[in-house]
């Protein structure tokens, strides 16, 4: 997967971009204050370390993609940087109060793995928070009437609750705190179902490149169509109906936070 972010980096922070709101809630979820160390696996282009570290925290950052990496280090030179991943973390053991992986989970080969390997740098009494979507809440979204095949392909990686719930127990961790994240309309950071309120952010193929599912999962030829379609919808007005029509109340991401005892 490094290499599909060695392709998507160049331009990735044109559409991704910390969300405010998310940035809060890593700080509270965390419970992070200035003088301890945090970690961010899957950091990308440092988004969201960068943002941690704006509010006086000290981050290090680890990701496996090189072109990811050079980007992150331009942009910050108080931030450690590190190349690595979930299941290969550089880091000594308890080096880490708290540990953060936003939208990554779905890349580890090994889940449980790396959440063994994450309790080992966590110190005790830390706290890991994972930010993710589950399959069953990716079922809700309406973005699977136009690009079936590559929202199939998507869930198909996407560990499941009781999945990502039993390899935290296995390693140690307590199982905390859930929260459902619900899209909001003013959300900065264009992901997966960032344009649910707004589809028309999908016409848009920057966007789309900054997307892992259309970068990596999609055929083109599904999504030649998909748009086409959608474009039409959004003319008819037809996509209020198929927007509805997948309405829930299953969230559309979860957090999820674990305590190391």
């Amino acid at each position: 997967m490094e290499v599909i972010y060695d392709t998507i980096g160049d331009g990735y922070n044109s559409t991704r971009r910390a969300d405010p709101y998310l940035a809060g809630r890593l700080i509270q979820l965390l419970n992070a204050v200035p003088g301890k160390q945090y970690l961010d696996i899957g950091c990308g282009t440092g988004n969201y370390t960068i943002a941690l570290a704006d509010e006086g925290l000290n981050f290090t950052g680890v990701e496996p993609s090189e072109e990811m990496l050079k980007e992150a280090r331009s942009r910050s030179h108080n931030i450690k940087w590190l190349n690595g991943n979930a299941a290969r973390i550089p880091a000594a053991d308890n080096a880490f109060d708290g540990v953060m992986a936003t939208l990554t989970i779905h890349h580890w080969d090994d889940l449980q793995k790396a959440i063994t390997e994450i309790y080992r740098v966590t110190k005790p009494g830390g706290t890991l928070v994972l930010f993710t979507a589950t399959p069953q809440q990716m079922k809700g979204y309406w973005l699977n009437h136009y690009f079936p095949n590559m929202l199939a392909s998507s869930i198909l990686q996407m560990p499941g609750f009781y999945a990502v719930a039993s390899a935290l127990t296995s390693a140690g961790f307590d199982l905390k705190h859930t929260e459902k994240y619900f899209i909001k309309e003013d959300l900065q950071d264009h992901f997966l179902y960032s344009g649910k309120h707004n589809p028309q952010l999908y016409l848009d193929e920057q966007i789309r490149k900054g997307i892992s599912s259309f970068a990596a999962l999609a055929n083109a030829e599904e999504v030649a169509s998909g748009l086409g379609q959608l474009t039409k919808d959004i003319e008819s007005g037809e996509i209020q109906n198929i927007k509805d029509n997948f309405e829930n109340n299953r969230g559309d991401y979860l957090f999820v936070v674990a305590g190391k005892k």
